[in-house]
């Protein structure tokens, strides 16, 4: 098997900042933070969540969301959004003519309203209802 396939496994302690918990186990991640534990040294991760803060593992309600999902996602998208800019992928230049294009038609729709014809709604006049002109007989008394 190759030496270099298969990525280093450190020993670590997840604790959990809400509540104080600590879980001693293994993984491919690594920090400044060091704890000595049986005289092994774990590499410290700290996390906002785990299993004893969680409401659904506790069956207590509270809050545990220090950052709201909408925020993360729009973080996210924006930081996405930034490094497409910077990068000159073809999916990053389609996005942007996409985005020129949907500002252009909504400039254009703006345009085609403040400049549309106003049509003349004249109004017909009803027929007028003029007496007929009778024949009047002039007749003089002599």
């Amino acid at each position: 098997m190759k030496q270099t396939l298969h990525p280093t496994v450190h020993p670590v302690v997840y604790v959990d900042t809400s509540s104080g918990e600590e879980f001693v186990t293994t993984s491919t991640l690594t920090s400044n933070e060091t704890k000595d534990i049986n005289g092994v040294s774990h590499y410290v991760l700290r996390i906002e969540i785990s299993s004893s803060s969680h409401p659904f593992y506790t069956g207590k309600d509270r809050f545990v969301d220090s950052t709201g999902r909408v925020d993360k996602f729009k973080e996210k998208m924006e930081k996405a959004a930034a490094a497409a800019g910077t990068r000159g992928t073809k999916k990053a230049k389609k996005a942007a003519a996409i985005a020129a294009e949907q500002v252009a038609a909504t400039a254009a729709k703006k345009v085609k309203k403040s400049t549309a014809p106003v049509q003349d709604a004249s109004v017909e006049e009803p027929a007028s209802a003029e007496m007929p002109e009778t024949a009047t007989n002039d007749v003089t008394e002599a």
